[in-house]
C-alpha cells in the first residue's frame, strides 16, 4: 500500500434517532443514522406483512378477472 493516501481508521461512535448508541470502527468519530438494528421493523419483530390476496380480489372487483378472455374483434 501507498503511504499518505489512506484515510485514518480510528474509533467510531454511531448514534441513532431510537437513542441506541454504539462503538465501532470507521474514517470518522461520529456518526448518525436513522434507523439501526434495536428500532428496525424486521429485525424487532415488528414488520407488517401485506395482505396481497386481498388486494388481488378487489382489484377483480373493480375491473373483472380478464384471464382467459380474448378482447373483442370489430366486425369487419
Amino acid at each position: 500500500m501507498k503511504k499518505g493516501i489512506h484515510p485514518k481508521y480510528v474509533a467510531c461512535t454511531v448514534k441513532c434517532a431510537c437513542g441506541n448508541t454504539f462503538e465501532t470502527r470507521a474514517t470518522t468519530e461520529e456518526l448518525k443514522v436513522d434507523i439501526c438494528n434495536v428500532c428496525h421493523p424486521y429485525y424487532t419483530g415488528k414488520q407488517k406483512f401485506l395482505d396481497t390476496a386481498g388486494r388481488v380480489q378487489r382489484f377483480r372487483q373493480r375491473y373483472g378477472d380478464y384471464r382467459g378472455k380474448k378482447a373483442e374483434q370489430p366486425a369487419s
